[in-house]
C-alpha cells in the first residue's frame, strides 16, 4: 500500500480542493501550511467557518447576506429609493456597486445566471421573488447589472421577457470602452458595445 497522508489531512485536502480556483497542489500546500501553523492559526479559522454556517443568512427580499435574525441594512434603509431595483448576479456585486456610491436604490441578487452547460435554469435563480418585488414595491425601473458574456446576455433577455407584463422600465448598465482606454487594447465585442451605446455630446 503506497504511503499517503493520515486520513484527517486527506479529508482536509479534499475539502480545500472543492473550493473554486483551488487545484490539488494548492489544496495540499494549504493543508500542510495549516498543519504547520498550529492550533493558534487553525482554531480561529475553524471558528470563523463555523460562524458563517450558523450565523449568516440571506435576506429573503434582496438576497444579500445578513447576520442571523438581524434586519437587512439595505432593505430597511429609509433613505434608499424603493422604486428602483438593481439586479445583480452575486452578493459580492452589491458591494462593488455600493463602493462606487453611484446607486441608492434597492438590490436583488439572482444567485447566478442562466447556463444550460452548468444546468442552471430559471428555477435555480431568484426570478420569481424579483417579479413579486417589482409588483409589491412597486418598481418604476429595473436595472440589469449582469455580466456581458453569453450567459449574462441570455439572463438579461429572459428577465426582460419575464418582467414585460409589469410595465416597468427595464435598462442595462452601459457597456463598452473603459475609462482611459484606447482602441489598441479593446476587443471586438467591447468595441461593438461601445458603438451601440454611444451618446450625444
Amino acid at each position: 500500500m503506497p504511503l499517503d497522508y493520515p486520513a484527517p489531512i486527506q479529508r482536509l485536502i479534499v475539502q480545500l480542493k472543492s473550493l473554486p480556483g483551488i487545484g490539488p497542489r494548492s489544496a495540499e500546500r494549504m493543508a500542510l501550511w495549516l498543519l504547520q501553523a498550529g492550533r493558534e492559526r487553525v482554531l480561529p479559522l475553524a471558528a470563523a467557518l463555523k460562524g458563517i454556517s450558523e450565523q449568516v443568512e440571506r435576506c429573503e427580499d434582496c438576497g444579500f447576506f445578513l447576520e442571523l435574525n438581524a434586519p437587512c441594512l439595505l432593505c430597511t434603509d429609509a433613505k434608499r429609493n424603493r422604486h428602483i431595483i438593481c439586479v445583480v448576479e452575486q452578493a459580492a456585486d452589491v458591494l462593488r456597486l455600493e463602493r462606487s456610491r453611484a446607486f441608492q436604490g434597492q438590490y436583488h441578487v439572482l444567485g447566478g445566471k442562466l447556463s444550460p452547460l452548468d444546468n442552471v435554469t430559471p428555477e435555480d435563480l431568484r426570478i420569481e421573488s424579483l417579479a413579486r418585488r417589482v409588483v409589491e414595491l412597486p418598481a418604476t425601473e429595473v436595472i440589469l447589472a449582469l455580466s456581458s458574456d453569453v450567459e449574462g446576455e441570455a439572463t438579461a433577455h429572459y428577465l426582460a421577457d419575464a418582467l414585460r407584463h409589469t410595465q416597468t422600465s427595464i435598462s442595462r448598465l452601459a457597456q463598452g470602452m473603459p475609462a482611459g482606454g484606447n482602441l489598441d487594447h479593446v476587443d471586438e465585442l467591447t468595441l461593438y458595445q461601445a458603438l451601440q451605446g454611444r451618446r450625444v455630446v
